[in-house]
């Protein structure tokens, strides 16, 4: 084969990508991967890292079971639309299946959760917990050198210079001056951060989205993947009637061909300003998914024939963000996912002073309060608490047990009132109507209850609460001064709508005919969820599934041929 000849050329080094290229190589494949980045990992990196996985085998495993019937129940629920059926029982009788190929065959490794419930756990067919899988964590020293173009966590989500704390250690951080048990164990997990820093930039105990990412990269590199980082392609080399490969930078400077396929799976249109106009909402107008994610292979694939779909319920997946600025002065987006909204101790107001939504439902959910319940997009929500809450739990990009929020209250990210009042007054919200709103929820508060929205009435948003917290996980009195409050703003962690495909990834012509050597996954492809969020990881989930599927049918087109 010609050196400038693969079997399969990806474009894209984040989950779905990195899945169908290390696929396709265990497979046999000579496989090429591209991403325009200097870094590897996309959004995912920088993600929770759970994977959507219905009637997965590793349930087991915790004692629990999902029958399939159940999992088809669910969405049937949540979806509540017959489009992409086909799509959607693709991926429920595959899913499985793709897990314990990576498992088997490449470093990527999960294990199930044992709680973690369906974001809408009582409607038929939901779990409370065991369809979620997290990668399990990785020692980034693996990668050797390459360790440095793995895109590192968001920088508020770590301690002390980069050290990511696992899902189960949080309870341990919080209860560190409380239990002798706690307190040792976060000094054991601090003491290994230190003797990590010695000798890297950040911490290797890689867990969550990056721990994914980086087992994903580290199955390239054993498996003989050529990656190109820093590298563009310019448009999709076609024969007419199919995808032959691709031409790289902008003056045309080498054509690479694909003798089975090229993969499109470069994380959606999430910062392409043109396609936002067009497919979402005017008053979305931040992400939290990475600056890389910007549409360019879905227009490489529009370009050869391929045509956009829309979701049928909303077109990207929604989360409420706060912006701030870092110490080194970038501009920063902060993803309010669970660390905040659903603890006691806090109430989302609109600019009037009136609640809106039960804070604690998933970041989706509430994101479509706040486009219901805002007129002018000028206008930010505002989360609201006491100095108990700020010290216990943090607020957005402050962490809790924050020796100091000066810097934060400088740049004008936090703001403070000795009473409601003049918070009211700092940040343009009329007092009385504010303190009204806060009286009213601490009235019923102290015992546990809210009359005007539930919250804490169901089993997930109970477990994002604090169980140290009766008889309300999630409910508890704004009533220790000063109070606080930052903005939030409506904005998005990936598009739904994307290239319409074939249940086996291949991407679709106006007239539904599927284009040869042309495939996608991730959120290039159409969302199997149609722009609805049933549950953790729903977007990860199809991503492993479809980049497993599309390798697997180009594995067997190459083995076919010879």
């Amino acid at each position: 084969m010609p050196a400038d000849t693969y079997d399969v050329i990806v474009l894209g080094a984040g989950a779905g990508g990195m899945t169908a290229a290390a696929t396709a190589a265990t497979r046999g494949c000579r496989v090429l991967l591209i991403e325009k980045s200097p870094l590897v990992g996309g959004t995912t990196a920088i993600s929770g890292g759970m994977v959507w996985i219905p009637a997965n085998s590793k349930m087991t495993s915790v004692g629990l079971s999902d029958p399939i019937v159940n999992a088809r129940q669910y969405l049937e629920q949540t979806i509540a639309t017959p489009l992409r059926y086909e799509m959607r029982e693709t991926f429920l009788a595959h899913a499985d299946r793709a897990i314990r190929y990576l498992e088997a065959n490449t470093s990527v490794q999960f294990r199930a959760v044992q709680r973690y419930p369906d974001y809408y756990p009582d409607l038929p067919g939901a779990t409370l917990g065991g369809r979620v899988l997290e990668p399990v964590p990785f020692d980034g020293r693996e990668l050797g050198r390459r360790f440095s173009v793995l895109r590192p966590p968001l920088p508020e989500f770590t301690l002390f210079g980069g050290m990511m704390i696992d899902r189960a250690d949080i309870p341990h951080f919080r209860h560190v001056t409380k239990s002798m048990r706690s307190a040792f164990r976060v000094a054991r997990l601090v003491a290994r951060h230190g003797l990590q820093r010695l000798r890297n930039a950040r911490g290797t105990s890689l867990v969550l989205g990056n721990a994914l990412a980086a087992r994903l990269f580290q199955s390239l590199l054993q498996s003989g993947v050529e990656v190109r980082l820093n590298t563009k392609v310019a448009e999709l080399l076609t024969n007419g009637q199919a995808v032959t490969g691709v031409r790289l930078g902008s003056d045309g400077q080498q054509d690479i061909r694909a003798r089975y396929g090229v993969v499109i799976a470069t994380g959606g249109f999430s910062h392409n300003a043109v396609m936002r106009r067009r497919y979402l909402p005017s008053m979305v107008t931040l992400s939290a998914a990475t600056k890389g994610s910007a549409g360019d292979g879905i227009a490489l694939a529009v370009g050869a024939g391929g045509v956009l779909r829309e979701g049928a319920i909303n077109n990207a997946f929604w989360l409420p963000v706060s912006r701030f600025k870092r110490r080194d002065g970038s501009e920063a987006i902060f993803p309010h996912t669970v660390t905040d909204r659903s603890k006691p101790g806090v109430i989302a107001v609109d600019r009037k002073g009136r609640r809106f939504t039960n804070e604690a439902r998933s970041y989706h959910e509430f994101v479509l309060a706040m486009l219901n319940a805002q007129s002018d997009e000028r206008n930010p929500a505002y989360l609201i608490c006491d100095r108990r809450f700020l010290w216990t739990y943090g607020l957005g990009a402050i962490k809790p047990f924050a020796l100091s929020w000066r810097p934060f209250l400088e740049q004008g990210y936090l703001h403070e009132g000795r009473d409601i009042a003049e918070l009211a007054r700092k940040i343009g919200i009329d007092p009385d109507r504010l303190t009204t709103a806060v009286d009213f929820f601490n009235h019923e508060a102290v015992e546990g209850r809210d009359p005007e929205f539930g919250r804490g009435n169901d089993a997930y948003q109970r477990h994002l609460g604090d169980a140290d917290v009766t008889p309300n996980p999630c409910v508890r009195p704004i009533d220790r001064p000063p109070y606080y409050a930052i903005a939030i703003f409506p904005g998005d962690l990936g598009t739904a709508a994307g290239l319409a495909t074939d249940r086996n990834g291949q991407v679709l012509d106006q007239h539904d005919r599927p284009i040869a050597g042309l495939y996608s996954c991730g959120n290039d492809m159409a969302s199997v969820m149609e722009g609805a969020y049933p549950g953790p990881g729903i977007t990860l989930g199809p991503a492993l599934t479809f980049g497993f599927l599309i390798a697997e049918q180009l594995a067997d087109s190459r083995n076919h041929a010879s």
